[in-house]
């Protein structure tokens, strides 16, 4: 097994009951002294899967703590707009006050942070460079067309649900000769139900801000990564103890190749592995395989709310970082 894992690569082993690290002899990305050539030569970003709010990426010959700085700053400093402020002129439905503003404000919004300032005074009025204004008035009546023999509510009233679709924006100034399309991204969120009687008139004010200040104004539904999952088989496994094999890990990681009148066992794809140890309930099979995790080998998912695509959070937070390094850089060099 050792002969096996002794390469270039920083591993950690997964064991029965325990994780060990396989560290090789010479200088690598974990190490502590770090030179700015030897991380350009091993530094790579190769994209996996792109898709409109969903982003699969490799950070590869990344030190650890770089690659948690990007998560966090993902989640709680690239901004987005939000529902800040709800002036509730009349609300006769059964939903308080406060959980009403509560979950407007959890209504991502279609509007690009970075056309939009920060709002300094949070008391000061709202203009067209940092606030958006919606308005959302609505009223539930019985439904004169129904049919007499219907039960139903979408066919007794009309407006009994209250969906983010019935949020309208009323622009600012000049917004409207600057945004085409701003509202909520999603138009079937369910806001309230309403039954005839009960009435909704409503200001909503959004403002730019961060996940430090509030949950709500993060750009990511989540955003995490993992460790390059590396499985290596230390022997033929073939027959019936091929079929067990593949069962222990998760689909797609090992695979069953017929050949001569035989099958055994192969790797398929070891990315594909959940770090599962169901291997080691077999006597017959726990000497067979070698699971190893590259330490500087970064899986990176991000999923987009709709705000930003999620390509565009990831450099917004690499743009941040490089912002506080110069700030950083400012202070000391005036110490």
């Amino acid at each position: 097994m050792d002969n096996i894992l002794n390469d270039e690569k920083p591993r950690v082993i997964l064991g029965e009951y325990k994780v060990t690290q396989n560290l090789p002899s010479e200088p690598t990305v974990l190490d502590e002294k770090w030179d700015l050539k030897t991380f350009k030569k091993r530094f790579r970003v190769v994209i996996v899967r792109s898709e409109e709010n969903e982003l699969e990426f490799d950070l590869i010959g990344i030190h650890p703590f770089l690659a948690n700085t990007f998560r966090r700053l993902m989640l709680s400093d690239v901004p987005t707009m939000a529902i800040e402020k709800v002036h509730i002129l009349n609300n006769t439905s059964i939903i308080q006050d406060e959980v009403l503003a509560h979950r407007l404000g959890l209504i991502p919004l279609k509007a690009d942070p970075r056309l939009f300032e920060m709002k300094t005074d949070p008391t000061a009025e709202g203009t067209e460079q940092d606030t958006l204004e919606f308005a959302l008035k609505i009223k539930c009546t019985n439904n004169k067309d129904s049919s007499k023999d219907s039960l139903r509510a979408e066919d007794m009233y009309k407006n009994n649900n209250v969906y983010s679709k019935h949020i309208k924006w009323v622009p600012i100034g000049k917004q409207k000769e600057r945004f085409s399309d701003v509202g909520p991204i999603h138009p079937d969120i369910l806001i309230a139900k309403m039954r005839p009687g009960h009435e909704l008139d409503l200001k909503l004010l959004a403002v730019k801000s961060n996940g430090r200040d509030h949950a709500k104004f993060s750009p990511v539904a989540t955003a995490f990564y993992r460790l390059l999952p590396d499985i290596k088989l230390l022997r033929e496994v073939e027959g019936e103890a091929a079929e067990r094999l593949q069962k222990c890990f998760s689909p797609g990681v090992i695979s069953i190749r017929h050949e001569k009148g035989r099958k055994y066992a192969v790797v398929a794809n070891a990315r594909y592995d959940t770090g599962s140890r169901n291997v080691f309930r077999y006597e017959d099979l726990k000497d067979a395989v070698a699971m190893t995790k590259i330490q500087d080998h970064f899986i990176f998912t991000v999923e987009s709310v709709g705000a930003l695509p999620p390509d565009v959070i990831f450099m917004e937070a690499v743009k941040i970082l490089k912002d506080k390094c110069l700030a950083l850089l400012d202070e000391l060099s005036h110490v």
